[in-house]
């Protein structure tokens, strides 16, 4: 049976930052998956890039800023990772139907709660975008617990506060390499994309294949 839901915020609440950048490649002339490694690195991974140490709250956003732009020059590439990620600040609409059905998994029994890969500079920002008390128990930030996803540690924090078992527990995420970080320690995984309808009634079916004693 499934008996907890985990959520992931970036691109299953909000647009995908990883969806804005391929675009912003797209846009400039340039590879997309190039542009996406150099300001993200290789997110399957837990790394010292400079975005992974920015998520786990080692630098600050500015340092960040200039470790990225100094990767992609000696690339031979100019590029802003701010650019790079100014779509997100008019595409933060929240996506309602996950927004609805994480209240709705609450108020039914199911335990809850969210594991982000975050950095400090967006602490009150994205909490403003959603009804965080109403969503979640547990709000795992990496950059407050100085981990991040896909680090096995950040999933196993999250399963022991909620005092969850890892096979009773889905996760839903809009990033491949996270959702197969889930799987490893046994849990359920639910991949985000565009169509956040699909998502969420995928999210039905396994809950429907899986339904609580």
């Amino acid at each position: 049976m499934i008996t907890t839901v985990l959520f992931d915020f970036g691109g299953v609440f909000t647009p995908s930052p990883f969806a804005v950048v391929r675009e912003h490649g797209t846009v400039a002339g340039n590879d997309p998956e190039t542009i996406l490694r150099i300001v993200f690195g290789e997110y399957d991974q837990d790394t010292d890039h400079p975005w992974h140490r920015l998520e786990r709250g080692e630098i600050s956003l500015q340092d960040c800023r200039d470790q990225i732009m100094a990767i992609a020059a000696g690339m031979g590439r100019e590029l802003d990772p701010f650019d790079a990620l100014r779509g997100m600040a008019g595409g933060h609409q929240t996506e309602e139907p996950f927004v609805a059905r994480g209240i709705a998994l609450r108020a039914a029994g199911y335990r809850t709660g969210l594991i982000t890969n975050n950095i400090k500079e967006f602490a009150d920002g994205w909490r403003s975008l959603i009804p965080v008390d109403e969503l979640f128990e547990i709000v795992i930030d990496s950059c407050v617990v100085g981990m991040r996803k896909p680090n096995p540690k950040i999933f196993e924090m999250a399963l022991a506060e909620l005092g969850a078992n890892a096979h009773e527990t889905v996760f839903i995420d809009d990033f491949p390499g996270n959702i197969v970080a889930a799987e490893a320690l046994g849990m359920h995984g639910v991949l985000v994309g565009a169509d956040r309808t699909a998502a969420v009634a995928s999210l039905d079916e396994l809950l429907a294949q899986h339904p609580r004693a």
